[in-house]
């Protein structure tokens, strides 16, 4: 597993790299990408904080698992790679946001055009077996994930943090609301989204109104 990481969040998670819990992820991990085919590819797994550094971030959105069909995961949360068919929960974001804000469906779903924004993309666990969904799960990656979202909450203000669906609303108890922003929505997956609670969750022009009044440049979704 490559392990180098953005300087800034080195030094914010810089904790992390002692604790032996990350010494028997990194062991799992390189070990599952010899052995298995395991997405994304090995120097993608610390995409989202590549492109979004510790100190450049505005908004937070939390998925839980990296997609495992072939050439689909980028190491971005929902996003996937240009020229790749939107999987069904990219595309009810793509249309929130343009019921929302007006924005077009864009022809690609790489995700990288919000990170550099200053969207931080982040999945819970960060790697994959290919074509088992949850397979990397409770090795370590949620650990070192809610370390991130700790960080940012502690050392960061006026973020802006979209937990869509259960899992990610119980990544709540690691942000101080009175510092940032917290939204809340059913996950964009179809089963979810056609419930209610996802389409008109204006999500997208909450988190640049909010941005906006501290003066911070908004995103263009």
């Amino acid at each position: 597993m490559n392990v180098r990481i953005e300087s800034g969040w080195k030094s914010a998670l810089s904790v992390e790299w002692e604790q032996p819990y990350f010494a028997r992820l990194t062991e799992f991990v390189r070990g599952q990408y010899r052995s298995t085919t395991v997405y994304p590819p090995s120097g993608e797994v610390f995409a989202a904080f590549d492109a979004t550094p510790f100190e450049s971030v505005k908004v937070v959105i939390l998925g839980q698992d990296p997609y495992h069909g072939p050439g689909q995961a980028n190491g971005l949360c929902f996003s996937v790679r240009d020229g790749v068919a939107f999987p069904p929960s990219l595309m009810n974001i793509f249309r929130e946001v343009h019921d929302d804000v007006g924005a077009p469906v864009p022809p690609s779903g790489d995700l990288t055009r919000w990170a550099r924004q200053g969207v931080l993309l982040l999945n819970a666990t960060l790697t994959v077996e290919a074509h088992r969904a949850g397979s990397h799960q409770g090795q370590g990656w949620e650990q070192f994930t809610d370390a991130a979202i700790a960080a940012l909450s502690s050392r960061r203000q006026g973020l802006v943090f979209m937990l869509w669906g259960n899992y990610a609303k119980q990544k709540g108890r690691l942000i101080d609301r009175t510092r940032h922003l917290v939204l809340t929505a059913a996950h964009p997956s179809p089963l979810s989204a056609n419930r209610g609670g996802w389409f008109g969750c204006h999500h997208f022009s909450q988190a640049n109104e909010y941005l906006r009044r501290q003066g911070v440049q908004p995103i263009e979704w």
